[in-house]
């Protein structure tokens, strides 16, 4: 398909539409790697979809970040992106702005498959419990919960609320933690309990919140939190 293609007649074009468009010099080897197939797309075809974004009150910046990040975002169909909007729009039950923020950070959800956004939904619901207003708050705090292993999110979430017993609540206000790796959480956990401070009620005294169960470095866990020392809990996790 490239060998067949002149550069003055059909690449050039396309190549100063993407710079248009916000795609970085340095990012334009990259892009056509991923995505040869945007040097065959009518050009007019490609700026109708740009116009279609643009319509839909996604700013330069956002079309910038999202063409760059999602390659393939451009070969779709104007009628293909609406209704993947309109999917997202009406699924999560989300306004226009927050249902264009979701997009805008994770610019994938327009181009891949639906099924393991349906399926993450499904288990969210049926199998995790989650209310719709609290799927609806992780899901736009944390996108990539939508594309997650099935396998991680629901082990993750088995460890923390049915071993630690932290409730749906206060899984919902920090989302984050389903990007956190299981062991971190499982020895952090293990660490706190020897220790008789894994306390995470925020009605008692002494209350560990997630973020500072999962996100903090392992120094400050183990000084302000565990109120130990890092040697302690790397001697504690050879123990393990």
């Amino acid at each position: 398909m490239l060998l067949r293609l002149d550069f003055d007649r059909d690449i050039k074009g396309r190549l100063l539409f993407l710079k248009d468009v916000g795609v970085d010099d340095q990012l334009l080897g990259a892009f056509l790697t991923r995505n040869p197939f945007i040097l065959t797309e009518d050009i007019e075809n490609l700026q109708m979809r740009i116009q279609y974004l643009q319509s839909k009150k996604f700013s330069k910046e956002a079309i910038s970040r999202m063409v760059s990040r999602a390659p393939y975002l451009l070969n779709f169909s104007v009628e293909r992106l609406d209704n993947r909007l309109g999917f997202y729009q009406k699924e999560l039950g989300l306004n226009v702005q927050k249902t264009r923020d979701l997009v805008t950070r994770l610019p994938r959800l327009l181009t891949g498959s639906l099924e393991p956004v349906k399926e993450n939904l499904k288990v969210c619901r049926i199998e995790l419990g989650f209310r719709e207003n609290e799927i609806q708050h992780m899901v736009t705090n944390v996108p990539k919960l939508l594309l997650a292993s099935k396998k991680k999110v629901t082990r993750l979430f088995d460890y923390l609320h049915n071993t630690m017993g932290i409730p749906h609540h206060l899984i919902t206000k920090f989302p984050q933690v389903f990007n956190g790796k299981f062991l971190r959480i499982k020895d952090r956990h293990l660490f706190l309990e020897h220790l008789g401070r894994a306390q995470y009620d925020p009605t008692q005294p002494n209350y560990i919140s997630l973020d500072k169960l999962v996100a903090t470095p392992d120094y400050v866990f183990c000084v302000e939190i565990a109120k130990g020392t890092l040697l302690d809990f790397e001697a504690f996790q050879k123990t393990l």
